[in-house]
């Protein structure tokens, strides 16, 4: 991800100015890099390695999901519409 497009994320997704590890920041990063991967892939279909990095930052990304779930419902519920992401 370039430096540029990662700043904006942040940007967008921070809760206060010097924020930049909240689980939304988190998650906004970890879908721009889900979706970076997933073009990847649809042309490379043969890239194990590439796949297996996938998975493991879906796994992430719903880890963090899930705690702000259980944690602050109405931060979960604007994240998930913001990104798009189903559930």
């Amino acid at each position: 991800m370039e430096a540029k497009a990662k700043t904006k994320t942040i940007q967008t997704h921070r809760r206060h100015d010097k924020d930049t590890g909240s689980a939304d920041v988190q998650i906004a990063l970890l879908t721009e890099r889900v979706n970076h991967l997933t073009e990847h892939l649809q042309t490379n279909k043969k890239d194990h390695s590439s796949r297996r990095g996938l998975l493991i930052m879906v796994a992430q990304r719903r880890r963090l999901l899930d705690y702000l779930h259980t944690t602050a419902t109405e931060r979960y519920t604007s994240i998930t519409k913001k990104l798009k992401l189903r559930r």
